[in-house]
């Protein structure tokens, strides 16, 4: 194609009729699957996505479990893509979505479509191994006492690995030993460096610049964002290759993904890993890149100021985490404001006094590194204190930052105390972590989405609240786009709710803040697992509240054959593949349990929910949000806290059907959500459902005839 016809390059409209036959009856789906159904809500779904690609669109579809938004949204991504010579970039939330995208659903699309679409999943820079960095490691052996083995393994599986990937290597290692030999951006040498050939990250992002389909999560996406909006621009590679359209899948989890991002955290451990590698000492011994460097630089011998500052860091580290223990108190968190900004004052003090410190120590690592002669300037040492003083210049305004707080009123700035992983230090089991956090990206995404891009397309199970997309457009930055570019619709689920689902709140458990509830939590649990014969989820909002169910259960149903397991006891997904395969089991979780488990048949026939999960009013990003909100004159409570809470309940609700063969019963425990005002938005959120509000023993029997009915 000539530069002339490039630029006046004619965009192909895709027709929505002809996109929907791929997935109608008779058409290439029914072919390739058995128990085939032509799903209505899945063809409009299409249909509505291929226009929203015609017309620019920025939309919100609200899909409901079992409209199969997957091969509605990738069938018209990949025409597109093939079409007009475009990538379509697809964000999703979860490993567990991308991993089906790329391994199942993709595969499939193509054979639907009778024609190859080049797709890749694509992660961060430090899921891959960097060569560079392992050969480094590799020669400070001594360093690695505890973990030779480990190593040793590494080097073996990177002179066979086409990837490089994390995801490939099965032994045991730890995070920090990852740390050192995975790829990063500051560390890396680009052209100058001697395994440019053989880099795995060059590899993906080569095979990425010839794909169609680019498949990431929500945080790589916004490092990609963040890069472009600040110089990359949007025309050429950053972090991702040039891109117009995106679909975010699990929409819902944008906001919260975003605002982790941008977020900022300090602790002694993130900056006391940076210090020591390049300088540390043991003993009689002193190792670091810091006499690597001054071997090779001209700048007279500058060691023993280093060492004085690295002493000076060490000791306002430690001064700071006792100032700010001492702050907290019995709490573990606590956030800056005119309420509190006096009692944080010492913490203030100590963190600009740290932040000048390590401005003065890294400035008089650059002051050696200037005198290294540029031939030198190759060797490892050099790039990874490139990396090195970038991070600690990034803590050191973090650390900064609190002073001026004031000066970001859409800002939060705020402390937790963290209980330390491994209990070797009992007189001092916590430490700090010191955090900034935006109340609002909602203007973020407005300017680095929504504008540059020429159509975004969002969706999930859970967008509306009590029929209206209002909170969703307005937190995430859609409401800013012009009305005629936004488009919303709902597609609800073609599963039997009606028939298939009771939706019970026992009308005898006290309310959550009653001293009883606890117990009466307690009791009701162990009925219900019963009544199920186990095969429960039991959702919780406080892990101390879970553990003391999780312990009261088990003394009451020991000798029942059912396996009870709690999350913290074992990895994420190892818990959720044995919940998943034996059909007696029960699953005890908090937070992240509450979406993105798919458990499919009799494996989980009963959600327990404890309580409505409402944010607790303390937290200090959730708090601030609420107070900002009032300063505008509205109300937190109507506008934030009951959303938030609406969204997860919905999330937790559409854990239990998963198919339309599935049946069961969601038990809320807390009975506000019928006492209360408030509680006909939940109601109003959900799909119909037999509903019952009654005392907990004719709960039990309905529950246990409803399930145990085919045995």
């Amino acid at each position: 194609m000539s530069e002339e016809e490039s630029e006046y390059k004619i965009t192909q409209l895709l027709v929505p009729e002809e996109m929907a036959q791929y997935i109608s009856k008779g058409g290439p789906l029914s072919k390739q699957s058995e128990n085939f159904e032509e799903r209505k809500s899945q063809i409009e779904l299409l249909k509505n996505i291929t226009d929203a690609f015609n017309k620019n669109q920025i939309t919100a579809f609200e899909a409901g479990t079992g409209v199969g938004k997957s091969f509605a949204y990738l069938i018209p991504s990949m025409v597109w893509a093939l079409s007009n010579d475009e990538k379509v970039v697809i964000s999703t939330g979860t490993i567990n979505l991308q991993q089906q995208l790329s391994e199942k659903d993709v595969p499939l699309a193509e054979k639907i479509l009778g024609k190859k679409v080049k797709a890749i999943l694509l992660k961060g820079r430090q899921n891959f191994i960097c060569l560079r960095r392992l050969q480094d490691v590799s020669a400070e052996r001594d360093l690695f006492n505890t973990e030779l083995d480990s190593l040793d393994r590494i080097v073996e599986w990177s002179k066979k690995t086409k990837t490089g990937s994390r995801s490939e290597l099965t032994l045991d290692f730890t995070e920090s030993l990852w740390s050192r030999i995975c790829s990063e951006s500051d560390a890396c040498m680009g052209m100058r460096c001697p395994f440019r050939e053989h880099c795995f990250i060059m590899r993906a992002r080569e095979e990425a610049e010839s794909c169609n389909i680019l498949i990431v999560n929500h945080h790589l996406l916004f490092a990609d964002i963040e890069a472009r909006m600040y110089g990359a621009g949007y025309e050429d590679t950053a972090v991702l290759p040039a891109y117009k359209r995106i679909v975010f899948d699990e929409a819902h989890g944008i906001e919260s993904a975003a605002t982790s991002f941008f977020s900022e955290s300090v602790n002694r451990f993130k900056i006391l890993k940076q210090l020591n590698l390049l300088y540390r000492q043991r003993k009689s011994s002193i190792a670091g890149y810091i006499f690597t460097l001054q071997a090779i630089s001209e700048t007279p011998d500058n060691t023993e100021n280093i060492s004085a500052a690295v002493s000076e860091i060490k000791n306002t580290i430690l001064n700071l985490e006792i100032a700010a223990l001492d702050l907290l108190h019995d709490n573990f968190t606590m956030k800056l404001d005119r309420m509190t900004q006096v009692s944080f004052s010492p913490v203030i003090s100590l963190l600009l006094t740290l932040g000048n410190s390590i401005m003065s120590f890294t400035g008089c690592v650059r002051s050696i590194m200037e005198g290294i002669d540029e031939e030198y300037q190759k060797e490892g040492a050099y790039w990874e204190t490139k990396s090195i003083l970038h991070h600690l210049e990034d803590t050191a305004n973090a650390c900064k930052n609190f002073s001026v707080w004031e000066e970001k009123p859409e800002t939060v700035f705020w402390i937790q105390k963290q209980r330390l992983s491994v209990e070797s230090d009992q007189e001092n089991p916590y430490y700090v972590v010191f955090t900034q956090t935006p109340l609002d990206i909602s203007k973020m995404m407005n300017a680095g989405v929504y504008e540059p891009m020429s159509s975004v397309i969002n969706t999930s199970a859970t967008l509306q609240i009590q029929n209206t997309f209002d909170y969703f457009l307005k937190r995430t930055g859609i409401s800013f786009a012009e009305p005629e570019r936004i488009k919303t619709a709902v597609f609800n689920s073609p599963f039997p709710y009606d028939k298939n689902v009771l939706l019970a709140v026992p009308d005898d458990i006290p309310f959550p803040q009653s001293l009883e509830f606890q117990g009466a939590v307690n009791m009701a649990v162990v009925k219900l697992i019963k009544a199920a014969k186990g095969r429960t989820l039991v959702l919780f909002t406080s892990y101390e509240s879970m553990k003391a169910t999780f312990l009261a259960t088990k003394s009451y149903i020991y000798d029942m054959g059912i396996e009870l397991m709690k999350q913290g006891d074992d990895d994420r997904f190892r818990l959720l593949d044995k919940f998943k395969y034996d059909d007696s089991s029960v699953l005890f979780a908090t937070d992240s349990f509450w979406q993105g488990i798919d458990v499919p048949g009799n494996s989980l026939s009963q959600v327990i929910i404890v309580k409505l999960p409402f944010t607790v009013p303390n937290d200090p990003v959730f708090s601030a949000r609420c107070e900002l909100i009032e300063k505008r004159g509205g109300s937190s409570f109507a506008e934030l806290s009951i959303p938030e809470a609406i969204i997860k309940f919905r999330q937790g609700f559409g854990r239990l059907v998963r198919r339309s063969s599935d049946k069961g019963a969601v038990v809320v425990l807390d009975k506000r959500i019928c006492t209360k005002p408030y509680g006909k938005k939940f109601f109003d959120s959900l799909p119909e459902t037999k509903k019952i509000y009654t005392h907990l023993d004719e709960i039990v029997e309905e529950v246990s005839s409803l399930l145990n009915s085919d045995e």
